[in-house]
């Protein structure tokens, strides 16, 4: 069950869900998928083309999840969680209530906790083991986010929504069968705060095939080509965006005019375009992550704010491409400081990574294969798809004892 539809794959998240399903079918699964088309993510279905032929059934419903001043408003008179709130449909789950009545199914699989309305309608009509996968700690991130915000009013508005989530996610914690986390940190995070059920970390696995490693090899033009990635309707992408081009990037090619900035992403809106910066070039949503990205030098994941595994830098390692990103940028990711990833978390450190990558090619071709085993190691969708579903069999054989 997804919250969104999986495809195109150009989100962390829709690689995610492709690569886990995919891998469970190679493991012998027979994976169907209910997915909402909502109005912000919205597929025309008659493009998908055949990465989404492992799905045994597909079934979408179209669901309008856009943020409504009138409804925004009046949440605040009730107890719900807004951003929860969004994500309930009443035809969402008339389908659910068809599909678990005409199908007797193993397991059913949440991807992110945003589907949890839906639980109560699962144990009514089924006796499928419910299972979290959880892609990063929500209430964490809006935390984060409104830690980072200016505004008085607004972080005040921020701080009470984020209380009603982290409420709602506490109170539900136990209600799965498991939690799977793509990382060890999360999981650590929701035993911490209370899940007394099995739960696994399973990262999120890359094809390394589709991902040719060309080691970000320099060219005799003199520009250094820099590269940004990622859906600017996502908050902590822009926000940490913003703060790299306003307090990093006029410094940091005072020092090496020589570099060029590419950003790009779905929903760019017209007052981030329209922003003067020199030696930038803004490319909106591009066809494919990975030509983008094997194009450039230097892959830059400034984060303030987020949480999870951004499946952006594991792409970028897999190609080849040196990352330089905040601590919150590859949290979730066991990653080294100078051994896999160079880490900044301010504006000087920023300037020192790009310093040590420009100026030191033998440490910056240490980086760079150091990052692609370490992807081939412990991210290959294959070992997560086997993982997976020996995880499944034990839940399973728990009911079955």
């Amino acid at each position: 069950m997804c919250k969104k539809f999986p495809f195109p794959l150009r989100d962390g998240e829709s690689i995610a869900i492709h690569n886990l399903s995919t891998a469970l079918v190679g493991e012998g699964c027979e994976v169907s998928l209910l997915a909402m088309n909502t109005t912000k993510h919205f597929v025309d279905l008659s493009k998908i083309n055949d990465q989404c032929n492992h799905y045994h059934e597909i079934h979408t419903i179209d669901v309008d999840n856009r943020i409504k001043v009138l409804d925004a408003f009046l949440n605040l008179f009730t107890s719900e969680s807004y951003h929860v709130s969004r994500f309930v449909s009443s035809e969402y789950q008339k389908k659910l209530s068809e599909l678990l009545l005409q199908n007797r199914y193993d397991i059913i699989q949440l991807e992110t906790m945003y589907l949890t309305p839906y639980v109560k309608t699962i144990r009514d009509l089924s006796n499928a083991k419910i299972v979290l996968r959880s892609h990063n700690i929500e209430h964490e991130i809006w935390d984060r986010i409104t830690n980072n915000t200016g505004s008085i009013l607004k972080k005040q508005y921020l701080n009470y929504l984020t209380g009603k989530l982290q409420k709602y996610e506490l109170k539900n914690l136990n209600s799965y069968d498991s939690i799977i986390t793509v990382s060890s940190r999360d999981l650590e995070i929701f035993k911490n705060l209370g899940f007394k059920k099995p739960g696994i970390s399973i990262p999120i696995g890359l094809r390394l095939d589709e991902y040719p490693f060309n080691k970000g090899d320099l060219d005799d033009s003199g520009v250094r080509k820099v590269c940004f990635i990622g859906a600017m309707d996502w908050i902590p992408n822009r926000e940490g965006l913003l703060w790299f081009l306003k307090d990093v990037w006029s410094d940091l090619i005072g020092i090496f005019p020589f570099l060029e900035l590419n950003i790009a992403g779905r929903n760019t809106d017209k007052d981030l375009m329209n922003i003067d910066i020199p030696n930038c070039i803004h490319h909106g949503e591009v066809e494919s992550a990975i030509s983008f990205i094997s194009s450039h030098h230097i892959m830059i994941v400034p984060l303030l704010s987020g949480s999870g595994t951004r499946v952006k830098i594991l792409e970028s390692l897999a190609l080849g491409v040196p990352v330089i990103s905040t601590s919150i940028g590859y949290e979730g990711i066991a990653l080294n400081d100078r051994k896999e990833v160079l880490k900044a978390d301010t504006k000087e450190e920023f300037i020192n990574a790009f310093k040590e990558i420009i100026d030191h090619e033998v440490s910056r071709n240490e980086v760079v294969e150091n990052g692609r085993q370490h992807v081939n190691t412990y991210y290959n969708h294959v070992l997560s798809g086997k993982k997976l579903k020996q995880h499944y069999e034990e839940i399973l054989s728990i009911t079955q004892s």
